[in-house]
């Protein structure tokens, strides 16, 4: 029997499961290692390694074999992942030396170590349930943390040295913070020396942070889970650093601002990024690591906010600074102290550098994702066919992954240094559904804009009811040119709807100026939301039913369509909010004040929900997960408790159990078909 979308959807994870992902590709350029679920429904994640020259694969780590237990985590890894939005489970993470001949990971807290010549996998004792292993560059040690603690053990010997111990429960060593991991991209918080003898550490003190509570109602002989969350104009955490000898040696590295973006510790030196708490200022830093005085290398400032980009600093050969930073109206590529790439060339990552050439993803039409190349003072493009690309390269050899509008699913393909290809094999799962998505720029903004139609609709003969189904927000981009973005709209469109998914001001793609458009006002997402319908309607006059109009959306999507029913009831007659921001004064510090600005400054009453309750007019269902430690569950109960005083009529949806990723099965499944059905009666369909 046929499975159907919804429930193949769900356990698919989205049909993640069964794609290549997180390549290393080894220095001699002989050989890649990656992650792969053994097909598109298994979600146990596996290690593997492909022979550049024959092609060939092999297994290194099944964690089947190896004795994992997902349902024994560390919390600390448990966090992690949820930081991450990682679905899957089994090898989610590894680390190489720098010669990538040994693997190490963790599963369920223990940590094993692949040597990749010989194919053998031990497990190393550790002196208790362990998170985020990695390699000194020489292969001859491995770190972790457990319990707060960084311990390094010597792989010849055995020996287990507790490096940093923390000096209450509120302080760990070598762990990233939540801001880092949810709003930095910042996953880790130590760096090995390219010597092997000393490590840079982050020490988080979370006592400033105020703590809440996670409470389990379906349980409640379970006590709630507290949670230092630093919402907006709260303390943040207090991050230190200090470079530990493996001699036992500590020396401190000031610094002035608020927030450590990175760090990078290469032959060339080390060196930190930070940024102040209103984030108009980011500062590059030299480390001396035996005294740890800091050198200002580069100050970027911005009246607005800096952006933190993926992949930067890094270095050439020579050791001239890579670096991406706006100029001229674009995000552009400097090397050394110049740009190297046109305004027009809009950079989104430094994806890799290897010798003199940097890999770098760009994006000149907004719906596409492009690999360029700079080497010997020019750039040029790695990849033209339309579509999304991702990339590594090492040794002169690239692993290029594609995803586009006419093909399904993900390919990957490794080009070796004469050109010739091989392909990474892909066994996720085919979905069974063919969007029919065309993209275009709508209404007077023009803003990229996808409408899908059901298959069986003919043009122009019947009014469809409209779907709107946004993201909208800033930092997050939902029209690009891949399939897999619009395999859920084009199932929403066979369930009889024209759906339209626009990307408003503040969304990546098109240049700081359109993304900074955003600050201080939140709703102007939602004028945008207004706009693109308008412009979709004049081009599908005969096609879309203004007078059903509905909206869905999840995290600031599920903020939009609260919003959109409770100020523009003439346009939007239900709505679906999963996991809405309500109040903005309860989420963290670093997005929201990013872009409203400190609470004391004023701009936060106008985008919040909470004294629009009155204004609901339309069927709202409100959808949160009890477990939610991002945007927590007070968000929907708040508005709930202002709709419920105001008398307004709506519907709550809790999921017990239930993060902001929604990753079970049954969960994510039942979730479309509720929605549906929630959606059909309220237009009256």
């Amino acid at each position: 029997m046929t499975e159907s979308f919804p429930r193949l959807h769900a356990k698919t994870r989205r049909f993640t499961l069964g794609v290549p992902r997180d390549f290393t590709i080894s220095p001699a350029g002989d050989r890649v290692l990656f992650l792969r679920t053994r097909s598109g429904t298994d979600p146990v994640t596996c290690l593997w390694e492909l022979d550049v020259a024959t092609g060939e694969e092999r297994l290194i780590a099944d964690p089947r074999t190896l004795g994992a237990d997902e349902e024994n985590l560390p919390p600390e890894e448990r966090a992690r992942r949820e930081r991450k939005r990682e679905a899957a489970g089994g090898v989610v993470a590894y680390a190489t030396d720098e010669r990538a001949g040994k693997a190490v990971f963790a599963l369920s807290g223990e940590i094993h170590l692949a040597d990749l010549a010989t194919g053998e996998v031990r497990r190393l004792a550790t002196a208790g349930p362990a998170v985020d292993p990695r390699l000194d560059p020489q292969g001859t040690r491995v770190s972790y943390v457990t319990g707060g603690a960084l311990h390094v053990i010597d792989l010849a010997t055995g020996a287990d040295t507790v490096l940093a111990e923390p000096e209450s429960d509120t302080v760990t060593y070598g762990l990233a913070e939540f801001i880092a991991a949810e709003e930095m991209n910042r996953m880790r918080g130590y760096w090995w020396s390219p010597t092997g003898d000393r490590l840079l550490v982050a020490r988080v003190d979370e006592s400033p942070v105020a703590l809440w509570h996670i409470a389990d109602p379906a349980n409640p002989d379970r006590p709630p889970v507290p949670q230092r969350y630093p919402a907006a104009g709260t303390a943040n955490a207090e991050v230190t650093l200090f470079v530990i000898g493996l001699d036992g040696s500590r020396v401190a590295v000031p610094y002035e601002q608020e927030y450590l973006v990175t760090a990078r510790w290469d032959r060339h030196g080390l060196v930190i990024v930070t940024l102040s708490r209103d984030q108009r200022s980011m500062r590059l830093l030299a480390v001396d690591p035996a005294t740890g005085a800091t050198t200002l290398l580069r100050e970027d400032t911005d009246p607005a906010w800096v952006e933190i980009i993926p992949g930067v600093p890094a270095r050439l050969d020579d050791g001239r600074l890579v670096w991406v930073a706006d100029a001229e109206g674009g995000r552009r590529l400097i090397i050394g102290s110049e740009p190297v790439t046109p305004p027009s060339l809009q950079v989104r990552a430094v994806v890799d550098v290897d010798g003199d050439t940097v890999l770098f993803q760009a994006s000149g039409e907004p719906t596409e994702i492009q690999l360029w190349l700079y080497s010997g003072g020019r750039i040029s493009p790695l990849t033209t066919e339309p579509g999304v690309h991702a990339g590594r390269r090492t040794g002169g050899v690239s692993v290029i992954s594609r995803q586009s509008l006419d093909t399904e699913g993900v390919s990957v393909t490794v080009v070796r240094p004469d050109g010739s290809t091989v392909p990474v094999r892909s066994v996720a799962e085919r979905p069974g559904i063919e969007p029919r998505v065309t993209l275009l720029r709508a209404g007077d903004r023009e803003l990229t804009t996808a409408v899908l139609f059901p298959s069986w609709h003919v043009p122009g003969s019947k009014r469809l009811p409209v779907l709107m189904d946004p993201y909208g927000g800033p930092h997050a981009q939902r029209v690009l040119a891949a399939q897999r973005m619009f395999l859920e709209p084009q199932w929403w469109a066979e369930q009889g709807f024209a759906v339209v998914v626009a990307d408003g001001r503040g969304t990546p793609g098109r240049g700081p100026a359109f993304e900074r458009e955003i600050r201080h006002d939140f709703t102007i997402a939602l004028e945008d939301q207004v706009d693109a319908l308008r412009g979709v309607a004049e081009r599908y006059p005969d096609d879309l039913d203004l007078s059903r109009v509905a909206i869905r959306g999840w995290s600031f999507g599920g903020y939009l369509a609260a919003l959109a029913v409770l100020r523009r009831p003439d346009v939007f007659h239900a709505a679906v909010a999963g996991a809405p921001v309500t109040d903005w004064r309860l989420y963290d510090t670093c997005y929201t004040e990013r872009y409203l600005g400190h609470p004391d400054e004023g701009h936060y009453e106008r985008s919040s929900l909470l004294g629009d309750a009155e204004k609901l007019e339309r069927p709202l269902l409100l959808i949160h997960g009890l477990a939610d430690d991002n945007v927590v569950a007070a968000h929907t109960l708040r508005l709930s408790s202002a709709l419920l005083a105001a008398g307004r009529p709506h519907t709550v949806l809790p999921l017990s159990g239930v993060t902001h990723m929604t990753p079970q099965e049954v969960v994510a499944e039942n979730l479309l078909l509720l929605q549906l059905d929630f959606l059909k009666r309220a237009l009256g369909l």
